[in-house]
C-alpha cells in the first residue's frame, strides 16, 4: 500500500487529501464526508481501510478548505451548500482522471449526510465516471 497527498483545484480552492493505493486496485473510491467530519474521521478511515483491503484505493478529502471550515464553524453555511460541495466532489473525479495511478479506474462515490447529496450531485454530472 503507497499513500500519497492530493491537492484537488477546485473553484477558487485547492482541496486536500489522502490517495491509498493498494499494489494492484481494482477500482478507486472517493469519500464525501458529512457536514462536522473530515478525512481525518476515525469512522472515515476505517471504513477506507476495509475497502483497501478488498483491493480498492480510496481518496479521502475535505470538501471545505481550512479556511472554510472555519468560517462554516460559525455560520454553518457552507456544510449545506450541496452544489458547492457537489462542484468539488466533480473535481476530484477529475482530478482521479488525470492522475496516472487511477485514470483508467471505475470510480466510486461514498457520501454520508450532505456528502450523500453531494455523491448523487456528482454521480450525475459524470455520469461516465462516477
Amino acid at each position: 500500500m503507497r499513500s500519497e497527498t492530493a491537492r484537488i483545484a477546485a473553484d477558487d480552492a485547492m482541496l486536500v487529501g489522502d490517495l491509498a493505493l493498494p499494489d494492484q486496485p481494482i477500482g478507486v473510491v472517493a469519500f464525501a464526508h458529512g457536514s462536522g467530519s473530515s478525512r481525518h474521521s476515525p469512522r472515515n478511515r476505517a471504513v477506507a481501510r476495509v475497502l483497501q483491503d478488498a483491493d480498492l484505493a480510496t481518496l479521502l478529502f475535505d470538501l471545505l478548505t481550512d479556511a472554510e471550515e472555519r468560517v462554516d464553524a460559525i455560520t454553518a453555511e457552507l456544510r449545506f451548500d450541496i452544489p458547492l460541495l457537489g462542484r468539488r466532489l466533480v473535481a476530484a473525479v477529475n482530478w482521479l482522471g488525470g492522475h496516472p495511478a487511477t485514470s483508467a479506474l471505475p470510480v466510486g462515490l461514498f457520501g454520508a449526510s450532505t456528502g450523500a447529496a453531494a455523491a448523487l450531485t456528482a454521480a450525475a454530472e459524470r455520469p461516465e465516471r462516477a
